[in-house]
């Protein structure tokens, strides 16, 4: 017994005089934490392992740094069971937690006080023992940590439905695993997060179904260049006409928006349950297509008098970009019920939103002769938007002109604020020149 402690002692006594002895390197050069993001759900916890190669290496015994293309393939057995050897949740009457270890997968990452680095990532699954809640135990938790005495692992709540806690980016930090050199012992971290309730899920979901639609500049997109044309006329010559109406105007302006809220409800609910899967690349893909095709609809008709047909089959596609934000919550039947409830009704809200603030605008400027240059520079600019996206997405690389567009989006309520302007001085200068001379 004496043995193994003087042992970690000396240990300990190694890393603390190699980092005093190295302080300037060392503080020029920090080594990264770890970083282990949690969600909760009814059933277990999810979590992800964010671990520094570098620091791993010197923890796991085995040259991961070198070669990291393939570490996966050559060491992933090796790499599970030694996540699974250093990872114990364990429950408040003592009972021992399943640890299953899930995918592995090795990217470059970056932290502000270090720079860039490669890093391993790891999904694992926590499943405590029938009947105990999973929002409360004590992590014993040592990777990495075990070895390398100075390395601090960052322990935070990314998602937990039952407190509404559901959009990804914002985790909240519990605490932080560390070796406390006095006694040479890692303290375990008491996970234990307060009850929630299916309120506050819901109202989560609803914020999220905002959020998604305020950021999704492609959702938006479609839909307001499908709306372009709406209050026109059809010529003998299958081309863009003059004004219908006020009420023709907004009967087909409601059609559409009806038509794609019902595609995206329908796919939404199918992949949400589970029962229409795929993957995310050719569903992006064919998001960006849908804002092409709308686009050139609007220069000139392509499907005259069956736009909410239309909108309502691409509808359908982009309804499977909104699932996969809820499959990844993995909720039993009625807390997936109610999620897909309030995130369809943020969804709408924010769409009716975003269009109530522009249709206006869109029937004034339609009774004037601006209204030409109006639309074929909207869907112009909409389809240099979509042929970015499409090129990004297929190639998996990001391109400037999808870069101008984010930032140009970035403007919107400028943009916004100019069409209105020049809707109100275009229909106020029309109506002058219409009026009756004395």
């Amino acid at each position: 017994m004496l043995l193994p402690r003087l042992f970690c002692r000396f240990r300990c006594l190694y890393w603390l005089l190699a980092g005093l002895l190295l302080g300037n390197s060392a503080q020029a050069h920090p080594m990264p934490s770890s970083v282990v993001l949690l969600d909760l759900h009814p059933t277990g916890v999810a979590a992800e392992l964010q671990l520094p190669l570098t620091e791993l290496q010197a923890a796991f015994g085995h040259d991961v740094a070198l070669h990291t293309e393939t570490l996966v393939a050559r060491l992933g057995p090796e790499l599970r069971a030694y996540l699974a050897q250093h990872i114990r949740p364990v429950s408040p009457d003592g009972n021992a937690w399943t640890v299953a270890v899930r995918d592995l997968r090795v990217h470059e990452a970056e932290q502000t006080a270090t720079g860039t680095y490669q890093e391993l990532t790891a999904h694992l699954w926590l499943t405590p023992t029938a009947g105990e809640s999973p929002r409360v135990f004590t992590f014993f938790y040592d990777v990495i940590v075990h070895q390398v005495v100075t390395h601090v692992a960052l322990v935070s709540v990314r998602r937990d439905w039952e407190t509404g806690r559901v959009a990804p980016d914002a985790p909240t930090e519990v605490g932080v695993i560390r070796l406390n050199v006095r006694d040479n012992f890692i303290p375990p971290l008491v996970v234990n997060q307060a009850a929630g309730s299916w309120w506050a899920g819901f109202r989560g979901m609803m914020g999220l179904g905002v959020r998604h639609i305020a950021e999704g500049t492609d959702h938006l997109l479609f839909l307001l260049v499908l709306l372009l044309p709406a209050p026109l006329l059809l010529t003998k010559g299958q081309r863009w006409g003059r004004f219908g109406g006020v009420r023709y105007s907004l009967l087909r302006l409601l059609k559409v928006v009806t038509a794609f809220t019902v595609g995206h409800s329908l796919t939404l609910l199918a992949g949400a349950l589970g029962w229409l899967r795929l993957p995310s690349q050719p569903v992006e893909i064919l998001i960006a297509v849908s804002i092409l095709v709308s686009a050139a609809h609007a220069l000139r008709p392509l499907f005259p008098g069956r736009e909410a047909r239309v909108a309502a089959g691409f509808g359908l596609v982009h309804g499977l970009a909104f699932a996969s934000t809820l499959a990844e919550l993995h909720l039993p039947a009625a807390p997936m019920a109610l999620s897909i409830l309030g995130f369809n009704i943020g969804v709408e809200l924010m769409q009716l939103f975003v269009i109530a603030l522009t249709v206006p605008w869109l029937i004034l400027l339609s009774q004037t002769p601006r209204y030409g240059a109006v639309r074929v520079g909207g869907a112009g600019a909409a389809a240099v938007a979509a042929v970015a996206w499409i090129a990004e997405r297929i190639l998996s690389q990001a391109n400037p002109l999808a870069a101008l567009v984010a930032r140009v989006a970035q403007d919107a309520p400028w943009l916004l604020a100019g069409l209105a302007v020049l809707a109100v001085f275009s229909y106020w200068q029309q109506r002058i020149v219409l009026a009756p001379r004395s």
